[in-house]
């Protein structure tokens, strides 16, 4: 299992796929949403890992990634974020971001050279004014980590997936954030806002957003890819926040494809 340091953090990461060259923008790197742990990019995984190097970290706190006393900053985030794809030997990549890995993506466009073209779903250009509250749960209470899920997912996909859902609950107890690293990480939602550098950010970027979302609403997903320059808005139809999960197809084709235009 890899790890890499920034500082005296050490961060849980995976890869998989070969891509062609890891010098020359065959791979990805996918930023995960609050407190939830690599398993929210099982939908992805193959699709990615396919024609491209994948690289999916731990967020501190998360899985097996050292947690410190927070409250943490996306800048710090960014930093692992970095420390992992100097590990992985990764010198150009994209970027897939959920939510807070929206933001550690926008950051890291803003600070590295490492970072090329974004796929930013149910993310905002600033954290005040969400509330991603409702996404917390116990790890350790599996009642509270299946009712979470409907802050996340459309009561429709979630009714009738009864297997996954029991998984899903399985995957969050093993790799979640506990209360006190979900609250270090919350602070660094809270203090985000790169609404007034958007110009700065010049890679292209598709910003996909479940048309129900509730967690992050779509007018900010709007609002993002107006204030990119390079920006293109997309709506999923029928899927809540983690669109990722229950429209996994055309969000897998909808990247896979905007990468390939590179």
């Amino acid at each position: 299992m890899p790890y890499a340091t920034n500082g005296d953090v050490d961060l849980y990461y995976e890869v998989d796929g070969e891509g062609r060259d890891a010098h020359d923008v065959d791979a990805v790197v996918c930023c995960g949403e609050i407190g939830y742990g690599p398993w929210q990019w099982g939908w992805q995984h193959a699709a990615i890992a396919g024609p491209y190097r994948t690289v999916v970290p731990a967020t501190r706190g998360t899985a097996d990634s050292d947690a410190q006393p927070g409250p943490y900053t996306v800048g710090q985030l960014a930093a692992d974020l970095d420390a992992v794809l100097a590990d992985a030997g990764i010198d150009k990549c994209h970027a897939v971001g959920v939510g807070l890995g929206g933001m550690v993506a926008l950051h890291a466009a803003l600070h590295s050279q490492r970072i090329r073209n974004l796929a930013l779903v149910g993310t905002s250009a600033y954290g005040g004014g969400l509330d991603p509250d409702p996404l917390w749960a116990d790890p350790g209470d599996p009642a509270a980590l299946e009712s979470s899920l409907r802050a996340t997912l459309t009561d429709d996909f979630l009714d009738t997936q009864p297997d996954l859902v029991s998984r899903v609950v399985e995957w969050r107890a093993n790799e979640d954030a506990d209360r006190e690293a979900w609250e270090a990480t919350r602070a660094a939602v809270r203090e985000f806002d790169v609404s007034n550098r958007l110009y700065e950010i010049t890679n292209e970027t598709l910003v996909l957003h479940g048309r129900e979302d509730v967690v992050c609403p779509p007018t900010k997903g709007e609002e993002l890819a107006e204030g990119l320059p390079r920006g293109e808005f997309v709506g999923i139809e029928d899927a809540a926040h983690l669109a990722t999960i229950e429209a996994s197809r055309e969000v897998n084709d909808r990247i896979l494809d905007f990468f390939a235009e590179e």
